[in-house]
């Protein structure tokens, strides 16, 4: 058989043993569940504070989900859904394992067809099943950023509503009311959660664990100390605002500070990469000697080792914590 055709049947057939790896321990959970529920059903197990009230009719539809069940169980386990939350993504979890896992075949595919070195396949599926990861992370430190930013709006116009004479809870409903996104609709989840009779300092714990803010855990605090022994509430923001603010613009300073030392990062971290793709097009022989040697392999390992070596210490470097 051709090498080729070999290399590329091995690594889709690595693709469909992961995938039925993770169908097997999803299934188990899922069935654990299930019985769970027709036990709860049937009396023979107290229902805790996690079963919920379902027909039979519903828990056949669950078992007969399938893939959709195992991808469910896999975003539970690694805990995509408060990821999800954080970055207020469009879609589900089960969506999103879907479509990295479909870039990364369709991108191997791909490379199979025209590229005719078949190391670089592997490469390219893991290349496009990490980016959307990428784009979700991204898109969460995106909104965690900006809700910092209008944290410090926030306080002030809850400090500026109990001075008017309004409670904690109406303070929080006129930041829901005059503020845009993502401190509005957090801030809601929070009025909501207690108005449907959830103590107002577990909603705000509840919405630090969704916004994980320093700034905001501060505020979490003076709201649980203020509830049980009293106080000053509205100067107590004030004065959390206007350290988040100058907070801010130190932390500002530090950013133009450290931009020469995160673009001389970025292109020490490319340029390799940048060489061997302008090399390998020039003369693909050459390159490929590295994958094709076992002194080339080697080589490529330490590189990748040090390379990440390297992207952590200048990381270290440029990070200065505020």
């Amino acid at each position: 058989m051709d090498p080729l055709i070999a290399s590329g049947l091995a690594f889709f057939g690595v693709t469909g043993a992961v995938f039925a790896m993770a169908m097997a321990f999803g299934d188990n959970g899922s069935k654990n569940s299930i019985e769970d529920r027709l036990q709860v059903l049937a009396g023979k197990k107290p229902a805790g504070s996690d079963a919920v009230a379902v027909t039979r009719e519903a828990l056949v539809k669950e078992g007969m989900e399938g893939l959709a069940g195992v991808l469910r169980s896999l975003a539970e386990r690694f805990d995509l859904r408060l990821l999800f939350t954080q970055a207020d993504s469009p879609i589900t979890p089960e969506t999103f394992l879907l479509v990295s896992a479909g870039l990364g075949c369709f991108a191997g595919l791909i490379c199979f067809l025209i590229v005719p070195q078949v190391a670089f396949v592997p490469l390219a599926a893991i290349l496009f099943a990490v980016l959307p990861i990428n784009w979700l992370l991204w898109r969460r430190g995106r909104r965690l950023k900006k809700f910092g930013d209008q944290l410090p709006e926030a306080l002030a116009l809850i400090a500026r509503a109990l001075r008017s004479g309004h409670s904690l809870a109406s303070g929080l409903k006129v930041v829901c009311d005059e503020m845009q996104e993502p401190v509005s609709k957090e801030f809601t989840g929070a009025y909501e959660e207690q108005n449907l009779g959830v103590p107002l300092d577990a909603a705000l714990k509840n919405m630090y664990k969704r916004m994980p803010n320093l700034d905001f855990k501060f505020f979490v605090t003076a709201v649980a100390i203020q509830r049980q022994s009293g106080g000053d509430l509205a100067e107590i923001l004030d004065k959390i605002s206007y350290v988040t603010r100058e907070r801010q613009k130190l932390l500002g300073q530090v950013q133009a500070l450290t931009g020469e030392g995160r673009i001389s990062g970025l292109v020490l971290m490319l340029l390799p990469i940048a060489i061997f793709l302008a090399v390998w097009r020039v003369n693909p022989d050459y390159v490929m000697v590295l994958f094709t040697e076992p002194m080339g392999r080697k080589m490529i390992g330490v590189a990748i080792f040090l390379q990440i070596i390297g992207a952590y210490s200048i990381k270290k470097i440029i990070q200065i914590k505020v």
